[in-house]
């Protein structure tokens, strides 16, 4: 896989709008592990392995068990390693990014709402939404993870 163009440094302002919605993000409301987890889940559903590598290392970085990380993709099936509102902040992200295939359902809306305040949910659909706009740049552009790097 080789990069095709650095689309930071080919459209800066773009990307620096994309950052403030990062920055406030990390000034939500939303625990900074939670959105992690759902950037990475994004990333998983998207095939950005740039996204798929970066979220994982941030995750172990802030102490994410092995354990727990290496079951995010099959989360439905693995019990109780990830609590309920982690469950339904997957779910919702699963949906959200899948947009074109599930419509995003009401019952999917729901179960959301129920967990999440207005604020919350408002905050973790636009860290789904993010996440979502920057893969489809690191998977277009063919931006390589950093274990390619090495």
């Amino acid at each position: 896989m080789s990069n095709r163009i650095d689309y930071t440094q080919a459209a800066p302002e773009g990307y620096k709008a994309f950052g403030g919605v990062y920055a406030a993000l990390q000034k939500g409301s939303l625990p900074k592990a939670l959105v992690d987890l759902v950037y990475l889940r994004v990333s998983q559903v998207n095939g950005c392995a740039y996204c798929i590598d970066m979220h994982s290392r941030d995750l172990l970085k802030a102490g994410l068990p092995v354990d727990k990380l290496v079951l995010v993709q099959a989360w439905r099936e693995s019990g109780a390693v990830f609590d309920p509102r982690e469950r339904v902040a997957l779910a919702w992200a699963e949906s959200v990014t899948r947009v074109a295939d599930t419509g995003v359902p009401d019952a999917d809306y729901e179960a959301a709402a129920a967990e999440f305040s207005d604020k919350e949910l408002s905050e973790l659909t636009y860290a789904i939404g993010l996440m979502n706009a920057f893969n489809r740049l690191g998977v277009s552009f063919r931006v390589p993870p950093a274990a390619a790097k090495a």
